[in-house]
């Protein structure tokens, strides 16, 4: 595979880039519900930045240090009455790891070591995922924002960078704006969200008493049905096996961690139904909070680690953001949508080398 390193500029470190992304215009790298249904994995993603980077993926992580698997987790914090999961290793400024759809604290495993030699690294479970409970409650990203904010708060106590791969991306930029004296920076990997049509007015129209008392319940029927049978059919090992390897470019790290990492906390007698609230209030509603509005209120410094392989969200999106977002720093990697976990090596060290470029506005905040 080939690849290529843009020049250097003295500013950076030796592999960031300034650089000028035209702005992103034609297809809107969107993928159907039910692609997305089948696939269990959120991919509706977005992200920018200023610098570049791109390089070949090494071969395989194999024998790079990696976070134990444990099938009972590791620690717990109760949050809203709710049991969540987090990992916390090493210290120094702190740094907070959210997973994306369907992932983990676990999906983390190769990074939370490396990045835990210099900062306090903590990685939590979103409240329906791994091992935190599956609750029955209606899920909106104001719940995982929320979430984070009530972490960062209780949990870290002082000022943190959020980071975040798809779903977890756009939780961390919604929990950045939440909470913006305690983030001092946010980095994506292949973000999830969307950016909204301004010139398109919200319709909304009364709801008929055929709408109300006959469509609306054989709608919600046939969806529980239909879902039923993709969220049986997404947890089988065979078929979370075949969708990563269709999302990692170079599946070496495709292994019985992962996938077991993903299939352990499908067993919970409540994944069913929170799969069902996912799929048909979560996805549905996306639109309502859009790119456009969240980084119109950021502030802090954002990094885009994007995979350009992505065969979900190509890097058209980065580029958009990165016109919307000036403070951002982009470094492109030959990879698929996790290129946190295919390319743990050039991931850590870009994160760890912009973390670096931070310490002089978080020493100011902390005078």
């Amino acid at each position: 595979m080939a690849s290529s390193i843009c020049a250097l500029s003295p500013s950076v470190p030796s592999h960031l880039t300034k650089t000028t992304l035209p702005l992103f215009q034609g297809s809107k790298c969107e993928m159907s519900r039910r692609t997305f249904a089948v696939k269990g994995i959120v991919a509706s993603g977005v992200s920018v930045s200023s610098s570049t980077l791109t390089a070949e993926p090494l071969p395989s992580s194999k024998g790079f240090e990696r976070l134990p698997y444990k099938a009972e987790g590791y620690n717990y914090w109760t949050w809203r009455g709710h049991k969540i999961h987090y990992v916390v290793q090493g210290e120094g400024s702190p740094i907070v790891l959210i997973h994306g759809f369907g992932a983990s604290a676990f999906h983390w495993r190769y990074n939370i070591p490396e990045l835990a030699k210099k900062h306090k690294v903590y990685a939590i479970d979103l409240l329906g995922f791994g091992w935190s409970d599956k609750a029955l409650i209606d899920y909106d990203a104001m719940v995982w924002r929320d979430q984070v904010v009530d972490f960062v708060t209780e949990i870290v106590k002082e000022p943190a960078v959020l980071v975040g791969n798809s779903l977890g991306g756009f939780t961390a930029l919604v929990a950045a704006i939440g909470l913006p004296e305690l983030v001092n920076g946010v980095a994506l990997l292949n973000s999830a969200g969307q950016f909204g049509d301004e010139k398109r007015e919200s319709k909304t129209s009364e709801e008929t008493a055929l709408q109300k008392f006959v469509l609306k319940p054989l709608k919600e029927v046939f969806q529980r049905v239909v879902l039923g049978f993709l969220f049986w059919q997404a947890k089988q090992p065979a078929r979370i096996l075949s969708v990563l390897k269709s999302v990692y470019i170079n599946s070496s790290n495709v292994d019985d961690y992962l996938v077991e990492s993903i299939t352990r906390p499908a067993q919970d007698p409540n994944a069913g139904e929170v799969y069902y609230r996912l799929m048909t209030r979560f996805m549905m509603n996306q639109s309502k909070y859009t790119l456009n509005a969240v980084l119109s209120e950021l502030s802090c410094p954002l990094l885009l680690l994007w995979g350009d392989l992505d065969p979900w969200v190509g890097p058209g999106k980065a580029n958009r953001i990165k016109e919307f977002y000036p403070k951002t720093t982009l470094v492109n990697l030959q990879a698929g949508h996790c290129p946190h976990d295919e390319i743990p090596e050039l991931v850590n060290k870009a994160l760890l080398d912009w973390l670096t470029t931070l310490t002089p506005e978080v020493t100011l905040q902390t005078v």
